[in-house]
């Protein structure tokens, strides 16, 4: 292409807009500051937002091109930045699954076209940096839950779009009638299976009454040492052998009433986690013997878990092999941050700018996990330099919200705990040895054969359906 610029900035997954709650862009800030500085940028560049910009699935209230109107209307900043920023610098908008009415409506390019954003309304692109390629997906097709297969038909709604608009559009509408608003983070909650757990653990934390989360805690930090405790016992009632029973009570002793109240808490620890585990016992036969009469009747027949990583590798391998000029795979849609070497080639995805969780089991007791709040704004330049295809992976800093959004029992439960994003800065990648070639951006039908989109993946824990 005779446009192609020397630098690519690559950004996804921003999910902008949405019911209620939903409507509050809590990095727009960091945004604004970002396409300012593209405005002011002297380097031949474009800006590829790769997918999933807006949250139209999460809008319930109106339908087809009004969603852009409440956009217009709620975020007149960002738009009005994006028309000084596209006076600089070429903006192109890929749409992902959540923003997939951006290719049903012709109407909108028309609308973006007056912001100096160019909408593609095409799964996918390919942009010439030097003598290599990059290949943009947001990455929905390789994702069962999300695939649509009908792509551009304004009526095409796989699962994630019911998830959306049944559960996370209704949290945003409710999201304030919490002790704190919360419930409206749903979104950024991966993958969506651990949502069951999350709302426990946002009960337990934040719902939960004060007087009964702190008369639990002591419970549950000791119910491993009481099952111990329960097992010497009835070691000791069958004979077996012989609980230290004095020794104990003489060193608890040594600690006045603490130790008293240290002693009376465990005994009560131990009879109740005896009564439970009495109880459990049969309850995981019957929920054992229900699974397997389930399976055999195949109620279930396939997962909605699939794999975040596999089908990406995947594709971009089949990629790389069928187009040696292609240098970089990059994608979005998992919320993963990733800038990995593959076979000759770099995969990169760009993450998300939406808040991430981070889930911290207890390391002691039975206490709900914690979910650690964090922003990761990733940005991805590509550019071509004397040594090859750079590719730099870089985050806009926002601190975390935790001390805001965490009670002190789980801040306490996460001290040095906290995630480290570990990603390369810079990788590069050398000239292909490939001979000269059709320009593979002139084959319309590139992208297509070089990653089909039924890709089969096997199950795994985590990834998420709403994505």
């Amino acid at each position: 292409m005779e446009d192609d610029a020397d630098v690519y900035y690559v950004i996804s997954d921003l999910h902008i807009g949405g019911d209620e709650q939903l409507e509050e862009v809590e990095f727009l800030d960091e945004l604004l500051g970002f396409l300012e500085r593209l405005a002011d940028t002297e380097e031949n560049a474009e800006l590829v937002i790769n997918g999933d910009a807006f949250g139209l699935w999460e809008f319930t209230t109106v339908e087809g091109m009004e969603k852009f109107d409440e956009l217009e209307s709620s975020y007149p900043e960002l738009f009005e930045q994006l028309r000084r920023t596209g006076q600089n610098v070429a903006i192109t908008l890929l749409p992902g699954n959540h923003d997939h009415e951006l290719a049903a409506y012709d109407e909108y390019v028309d609308r973006f076209a007056e912001y100096n954003v160019d909408l593609v309304q095409d799964e996918s692109m390919r942009r010439r940096v030097g003598d290599r390629v990059v290949h943009f997906e947001h990455g929905h097709q390789r994702d069962p839950n999300n695939r649509i297969e009908d792509w551009g038909n304004e009526h095409a709604t796989p699962l994630g779009y019911y998830y959306n608009t049944l559960v996370t559009s209704r949290a945003g509408r409710l999201s304030d009638r919490g002790r704190y608003n919360w419930l409206k983070d749903v979104q950024a909650v991966t993958p969506t299976e651990r949502m069951p757990i999350w709302l426990f653990s946002k009960y337990f934390y934040r719902e939960m009454n004060p007087v009964l989360r702190y008369a639990l805690v002591p419970f549950l930090l000791l119910f491993n040492v009481s099952v111990v405790v329960a097992v010497l016992a009835a070691l000791d009632i069958a004979g077996i052998w012989s609980m230290p029973v004095d020794r104990t009570t003489s060193f608890l002793g040594q600690f006045g009433t603490a130790g008293t109240a240290v002693w009376f808490l465990l005994a009560i620890n131990v009879v109740v986690t005896t009564l439970l585990v009495l109880v459990a016992v049969p309850l995981y036969f019957i929920r054992r013997d229900l699974r397997r009469t389930i399976d055999r009747f195949g109620v279930f027949e396939t997962s909605l878990t699939v794999d975040a990583e596999g089908p990406y590798e995947s594709a971009a391998r089949e990629t790389f092999e069928a187009d040696p000029d292609v240098a970089v795979f990059c994608y979005g849609h998992t919320h993963r941050p990733t800038v990995r070497e593959l076979d000759g080639g770099v995969l990169v995805n760009t993450g998300t700018w939406l808040k991430r969780l981070h889930r911290r089991d207890g390391i002691i007791g039975v206490l709900p996990p914690v979910f650690y709040p964090t922003y990761q704004l990733g940005t991805v330049r590509i550019a071509d330099e004397p040594d090859g295809v750079a590719v730099e992976y870089r985050t806009i800093g926002k601190p975390s919200p935790a001390e805001e959004e965490l009670t002190l029992t789980e801040r306490v439960f996460t001290v040095g705990r906290e995630p480290d994003l570990d990603i390369p800065d810079r990788t590069v990648i050398g000239d292909s040895d490939a001979s000269d070639n059709a320009d593979p951006l002139d084959d319309a039908t590139a992208a297509d054969d070089a990653a089909p989109a039924d890709d089969v993946v096997e199950p795994d824990p985590d990834r998420s359906l709403s994505r």
